[in-house]
This record gives C-alpha cells, sequence and structure tokens, in this order.
C-alpha cells in the first residue's frame, strides 16, 4: 500500500486538537503543497491567510460557530478567493510564465488576450464562483499533504463568510473567504472520532469504468 494510502486512512476531520504546535518544517512543507497544486490555466486565484496569532483566531471563533478547532490547532489557513480577474493580474502571471520558461515577452499574448476577454464578461458572483472552485482544489491538496506530514486538519465550510471577511478585511482586498483548515494535533482524550471508524463508499459505488 502506497505511503499516500496509509496517510488518507491514518487521517480524519479532527474535532478537537491539543494545543501542540505545527513544527516549522511540516507547516513550509504543507504551504509548499499549496503553492505547487494544479489550478486552471495556472491562475491561482486565491490567497491563503496564514494565522498563527491566536487573538485573530479568537475573533473568529464565533464566526466560525464556535468550532474549537479554530483555537485549539497550531495553525488556521483562510483560503480567500479572488472577487475579479483583472489584466493586470492575466499580464502579471503571463509575465512570471515567460521569465520562468525563457520565453519570448508577449509569446503567448493570443491565450492572455482570451483569458481576458472571458472574464470581463463574468459578474462578481460568477468570478468568485469560479475561483472558490479553485480554492477548493488547493484545500484538497493541503489535506493530502498534512496527511503525509503527519499533521491533523479540518476543513471548515461552517462559518459566516461575511464576518471572517470583516475580521480579516478581505472586502477591502477584493478577496473573499471560501474555506478553512484548521490545522494541529488531534487531542485523543477529547476527540470522540479519533476511535471511529473511517467510513467511505467501496470502490464499486464510487467508480464507473467505462
Amino acid at each position: 500500500m502506497s505511503t499516500t494510502i496509509n496517510s488518507l486512512n491514518w487521517r480524519y476531520a479532527a474535532k478537537r486538537m491539543n494545543g501542540q504546535e505545527v513544527p516549522a518544517e511540516k507547516l513550509e512543507n504543507i504551504l509548499e503543497s499549496i503553492r505547487l497544486t494544479a489550478t486552471s490555466n495556472g491562475l491561482q486565484p486565491f490567497t491563503v491567510l496564514v494565522l498563527e496569532d491566536k487573538e485573530t483566531r479568537e475573533k473568529l471563533f464565533n464566526s466560525a460557530v464556535k468550532q474549537p478547532q479554530v483555537i485549539e490547532g497550531s495553525h488556521l489557513l483562510v483560503f480567500a478567493a479572488w472577487k475579479s480577474i483583472t489584466a493586470e493580474q492575466i499580464d502579471a502571471y503571463f509575465d512570471m510564465v515567460y521569465e520562468e520558461r525563457g520565453m519570448e515577452k508577449g509569446a503567448l499574448v493570443q491565450y492572455a488576450n482570451f483569458l481576458k476577454d472571458h472574464f470581463t464578461n463574468q459578474s462578481e458572483t460568477e468570478i468568485f464562483n469560479w475561483t472558490s472552485k479553485q480554492a477548493y482544489i488547493a484545500l484538497g491538496t493541503a489535506l493530502v499533504s498534512a496527511a503525509e506530514e503527519k499533521v491533523d486538519s479540518t476543513p471548515m465550510e461552517g462559518f459566516n463568510p461575511a464576518e471572517v471577511d470583516e475580521i480579516l478585511g478581505l472586502k477591502e482586498k477584493g478577496l473573499g473567504a471560501s474555506s478553512l483548515l484548521a490545522l494541529g494535533y488531534r487531542d485523543d482524550s477529547a476527540d470522540h472520532m479519533v476511535i471511529a471508524k473511517k467510513v467511505r463508499r467501496p470502490k464499486d459505488k464510487l467508480f464507473v469504468k467505462i
């Protein structure tokens, strides 16, 4: 059995955490996996806030329906999706592509213009729905990476986005919180799910081979 499968069998959404700090190296590996994750067109249209400060996390506690992992964990990641995609952001991405790949500037101008035209015709709601999906790809990658680092993680949709945005000043930055991820270590004595068997649909119900 692969190490990834073993890690995914080990992981679960921890309900209580013990306050132990995640080592810097493990945290950086998880963050690097987020940076390297797949996104459509490679745009990475989101920002990830890495909250270690407990006072800030306490401010978010009520807005996250009092989920204890928010403050019991070591870190809280806030996946904040872009609410708009501008021509300047697209140009900045392609400038990075040209530099990193040693390409002539403007070599992909038709591709860049296609993206500019596409997003110009999208509403803010449509763009945020799309960028949130891209952030969810990164969230999934973070879950796998954390499991391989033997760091517990709890993904959260149960929070008040408007309140989280206000507390963190996201609206002014053109961002909106799409998901949260608590990182830390399970509290074996307080978390009733520690001994619960993982339940997943069987392969023959989940996969259809054609």
